[in-house]
């Protein structure tokens, strides 16, 4: 095969793409607005049908696309035929916003390129690695075994390209590196990855667990529905929307971008100053357990939009860590691009990457592509 790999990204509303020869992006973008009123692509298919007719895929080796939920089946990514598409539409209850689109992202580039491997790349398979102990809530086996409730994780492309790079920086094996690192962009989260091996993550059946994010609480006791609906005569769909798309930072503040909650703190707005203390507050105590849990971390590492350039968030978080042998040195951590952060000599090392994750989907779908051959 050749190394000309598309990858396609389909969100809930959205379609990324990028086209790779080897390591060199030929070819990038963002439909965005998918199936909103006001200008938008009708639906992903029509999206996808215009991002492929635009493109030059002469020579293509493969499509790589990322696909939010693999539940228990896969591990790994895999070459995608009628049963693993069949598959993927019966974990469409456990992710009811993305897996469809990915499933519409699917089967147009499946029609359109016949002849070209489609690789399915999943969000939840670095986190097959998981022991059983960190995957399994304590509620009846039984009735956790027939709906399918354990943890997942997300964000998996992200956290496995990210700790990879972070040895790449370091100088230093990856199988021998223990790293804690932080996804955090509008959708935020955690891992504890041991020699390449997810242990531990924030986000569990769904992608609502953990962190505190731009319109998701993260964390909550559930008593809080069961008080919502019973007190409050809340419907179970109006819960949904309230935990998912208005709690977070948006339910704190009214602004689920970071940026504009560090602009009002510094304004000395009190409910940003909350948001962000609360926000903070949750990193750090994500980091403190994942520490205990690892035994030694070697790194820490932030990544994704709030990650990669809030300085403020970075600080904040790990503060008050120096007996770990966490610091941060404060114009290192002012400064730009993928670099260590903490201070010379320090026992952990501090790190800043930029997540990759369709170069994460485009490298795993050659693998793939390239043994199918």
């Amino acid at each position: 095969m050749t190394d000309r790999v598309l990858v396609l990204n389909c969100g809930s509303s959205s379609v990324k793409y990028r086209l790779y020869d080897g390591e060199t992006v030929r070819d990038s973008g963002t439909v965005e607005r998918v199936g909103e009123p006001g200008g938008g692509p009708a639906d992903h298919v029509t999206a996808v049908r215009q991002i492929l007719d635009r493109l030059d895929l002469d020579g293509l080796g493969a499509v790589g696309h990322r696909v939010v939920h693999g539940g228990r089946r896969f591990s790994e990514p895999v070459l995608i035929d009628d049963a693993v598409l069949t598959a993927i539409r019966e974990l469409v209850p456990l992710a009811p916003l993305h897996n469809p689109a990915n499933l519409a992202g699917i089967e147009v580039a499946r029609e359109a390129l016949p002849d070209v491997p489609q690789v399915a790349v999943f969000d939840t398979a670095f986190h097959h690695s998981l022991p059983e102990a960190a995957a399994t809530y304590a509620i009846d086996r039984d009735v956790a075994e027939r709906y399918g409730v354990r943890r997942y994780g997300f964000h998996g492309t992200s956290h496995a390209y990210v700790s990879r790079r972070t040895a790449e920086l370091l100088g230093r094996p990856y199988e021998a590196l223990h790293t804690i690192t932080l996804h955090l962009g509008n959708g935020a989260s955690a891992c504890a990855v041991a020699g390449g091996r997810s242990v531990a993550t924030s986000m569990g059946m769904s992608p609502l667990e953990g962190l505190v994010m731009g319109t998701r609480s993260g964390d909550l006791d559930p008593t809080v529905i069961f008080h919502l609906r019973r007190e409050g005569g809340l419907g179970v769909d109006e819960i949904d929307d309230l935990l998912n798309h208005r709690s977070g930072l948006l339910g704190l503040t009214g602004a689920n971008d970071m940026r504009e909650v560090l602009q009002r703190r510094a304004a000395g707005d009190p409910a940003a100053t909350l948001a962000f203390d609360v926000y903070c507050r949750r990193i750090t105590g994500y980091v403190g357990a994942y520490y205990a849990l690892l035994g030694r971390v070697d790194a820490v590492t932030f990544t994704a939009g709030v990650g990669e350039h809030s300085a403020e968030v970075r600080a904040a978080a790990l503060a008050g860590l120096d007996r770990l042998g966490i610091a941060v040195d404060p114009a290192r951590n002012a400064g730009a691009g993928d670099r260590v952060i903490s201070p010379d000599g320090a026992e952990v090392s501090v790190c800043v990457i930029g997540t990759d994750e369709e170069r994460e989907i485009a490298r795993e779908a050659r693998v793939v592509a390239a043994t199918a051959g």
